[in-house]
């Protein structure tokens, strides 16, 4: 019975390091670089927006918060980079829209999302703006569709590859509009934008704080944007509900996970600090100025938000006539 008793009292030790460590787990969290992956090119919306916020970061937590960008297969290589890495909070990824709608596009992919990633906070979300190229004979959307319409397979629209944000407005907005219009998928979002701009691509469907600064300048023509109104940053520019086609609607939005197994303090920790940059006057005016809108939420309600934009893109899918190429 001695013996039984001292085997008890010493399992009690060894199993109370770990609960009591867990509260200054999360205090002593990060003493050390985070590093932050994202699954896109540079320059683009996730990677302006993980450096915007990373800069903060770093300042409130005294740990460098390293941008890392690691592209292809439509982020689908990011995201399984930090599926694979420790679930210690020292990796984090910034994902958007592109990885919910790849849970019904890409069944390939060697992870699930709400399974091997947990949500930390949503950041922000954008309307997307349609463009041309200015050597585009259609001044306006209705006119853009005419002419997609009299030349069936002969235009074609730029994105950042499958399964992103960009290509999906453009599959949705082919379906709804009924024209043939070729999707061209490159690396990320800035050889796209570069492709339209140089003319080797007709069209983009591109996020407003990347684009409006192109449409300034004239390199390209704003036809219409995706929100449900105009947007104040290209208000010239009508919605495409506006311009013809009703219940069209498409944004972009981002946000953090980490890899699945990350401790719940710290998951909380990063929570709270991110709800405080988005939150803070000086980032809502930029983020205001360039046509971005802030979002915050807990862990569980992200977690419910990506559950729901997964059923949502899952359901858009099956809406087309044929698979997205």
């Amino acid at each position: 019975m001695m013996r039984l008793r001292t085997a008890l009292a010493l399992a009690v030790i060894v199993a109370a390091p770990p609960l009591l460590a867990t509260p200054s787990l999360a205090q002593d969290y990060p003493s050390r670089p985070v590093k932050v992956i994202v699954p896109f090119g540079a320059g683009g919306p996730a990677d302006v927006t993980a450096r915007q916020i990373g800069t903060i970061l770093q300042e409130s937590f005294g740990q460098p918060f390293v941008i890392e960008n690691r592209t292809g297969a439509g982020g689908v290589i990011g995201t399984q980079e930090a599926v694979k890495s420790p679930p210690d909070g020292y990796t984090l990824l910034m994902m958007s829209n592109t990885q919910t709608a790849n849970e019904s596009l890409v069944p390939q992919r060697k992870y699930e999302l709400m399974r091997d990633l947990a949500p930390i906070a949503p950041v922000n979300y954008s309307d997307l703006v349609i463009v041309v190229h200015p050597s585009v004979q259609a001044k306006t959307l209705q006119e853009f569709v005419a002419l997609a319409k009299s030349q069936p397979g002969k235009l074609n629209y730029a994105s950042s590859g499958q399964g992103t944000p960009y290509h999906m407005a453009g599959e949705l907005f082919k379906a709804m509009a009924g024209i043939d219009v070729i999707h061209v998928p490159y690396r990320n979002s800035g050889e796209a934008r570069s492709g339209v701009i140089g003319g080797q691509v007709q069209m983009m469907i591109d996020a407003v704080p990347a684009m409006a600064p192109n449409v300034a300048e004239n390199q390209v023509r704003a036809l219409a944007t995706t929100g449900k109104t105009r947007s104040t940053v290209l208000p010239n520019a009508p919605s495409v509900i506006e311009a013809g086609i009703p219940g069209y609607e498409a944004t972009i939005w981002l946000g953090l996970m980490a890899p699945a197994g990350t401790p719940k303090p710290i998951i909380d920790k990063l929570n709270a600090a991110v709800n405080a940059v988005v939150k803070r006057p000086d980032v809502v005016k930029l983020w205001t100025q360039q046509g971005a809108v802030p979002m915050s939420m807990t862990p569980e309600e992200f977690d419910k938000f990506l559950r729901g934009d997964i059923v949502k893109w899952a359901e858009v899918v099956k809406k087309f006539d044929k698979p997205p190429q």
